[in-house]
């Protein structure tokens, strides 16, 4: 295993929460650098029963025996006091949640550095994946940096790109750049550490921002071209996923949701051309399509109404023909 000689003498505090930081961690504690607190998102409840469910992040590092912190905030100065007397040489940021206040930043002696899954200055934020994926770009990245007061505005110590697949969803692509930052990370801070690498002031006038998701986001607006549509369901999978709703004939309840979960656009539906956007209509190869925008179409192929399971768009609407014909809302 290579050395890192300067690195593996810091005193480090890991700021994450998902299971993209768990790479990253892993790659920290392979080397042996002296973990001293890992800080995390506090326990929430999740689910239909709202049982309580640790971070990722917090879960690993209790299994590794390293101390965890969850403060609900970090603005407040007792909620980061315990930072304090740890010392630390050196914060690792990697998908924490949070921006961290300036007192924070200044508390370690050799800075703040965090892993960002984009190619800055694009898609600062905090969901530069998905912005990624519904802008329909062919590569991507992830960026290690030194943080400041800002929002990803600090200077870069290193970047790589990686293509985007044409299938890739946030899931299968964070899984990518999750292991893509933590295979850059430990090198490019031995070489910052070691004075070998300056970092480099981003240019502000190529930076886009991207803003936290909601679970509204998530509604399909039929109106668009099928492509754009597409792009969605990959970029929202797995939250919050892309949904439209059915109002089932003859069902006296409120329409129901339906998420999409794959899907194919098809660019152009001649013989529907004339049709309502968002109506369900079977070709005669047995297909399911919805019709969209610009005179394009939506190929289902995996969808789930709200309390059923997942299943394949042909089997859906042979237990559900009134689907066909029907609009989605």
């Amino acid at each position: 295993m290579r050395a890192y000689p300067t690195l593996s003498r810091q005193r480090v505090v890991f700021f994450g929460s998902p299971t993209f930081a768990i790479p990253s961690l892993e790659a920290l504690t392979a080397i042996a650098v002296p973990l001293v607190v890992v800080v995390t998102q506090p326990d929430k409840p999740a689910g239909r029963g709202h049982r309580v469910v640790s971070p990722p992040v917090s879960v690993w590092a209790k299994q590794h025996g390293i101390p965890v912190f969850q403060p609900k905030g970090l603005k407040r100065p007792e909620n980061r006091a315990f930072l304090d007397p740890l010392k630390p040489d050196l914060l690792v940021v990697v998908a924490y949640g949070k921006i961290l206040p300036a007192e924070l930043l200044d508390l370690p002696t050799r800075g703040a550095v965090n892993v960002h899954a984009s190619l800055l200055p694009r898609y600062r934020g905090p969901a530069p994946i998905a912005a990624s994926l519904l802008a329909g770009d062919t590569e991507t990245g992830v960026t290690i940096m030194v943080l400041d007061e800002g929002m990803d505005t600090g200077p870069i110590l290193a970047q790589e790109r990686i293509p985007i697949a044409a299938d890739d969803t946030t899931e299968t692509l964070g899984r990518k750049l999750s292991a893509l930052g933590a295979q850059l990370l430990v090198p490019t801070l031995e070489r910052w550490l070691s004075g070998n690498l300056s970092p480099a002031p981003q240019d502000d006038r190529r930076a886009t921002i991207c803003r936290m998701l909601s679970k509204e986001d998530g509604r399909i607006d039929w109106t668009k071209p099928a492509v754009e549509i597409e792009r969605m369901i990959r970029a929202y999978t797995p939250w919050p996923g892309a949904w439209t709703e059915w109002k089932i004939p003859d069902d006296r309840r409120q329409p129901r949701r339906l998420r999409i979960h794959r899907a194919s656009a098809l660019s152009s539906i001649l013989d529907h051309a004339a049709a309502v956007p968002g109506t369900v209509v079977r070709q005669r190869d047995g297909r399911i399509l919805v019709l969209a925008g610009s005179g394009s179409a939506l190929l289902l192929h995996t969808i789930q109404l709200q309390d059923r399971s997942l299943v394949e768009a042909e089997a859906f609407t042979r237990g559900s023909p009134a689907f066909l014909g029907s609009p989605l809302i």
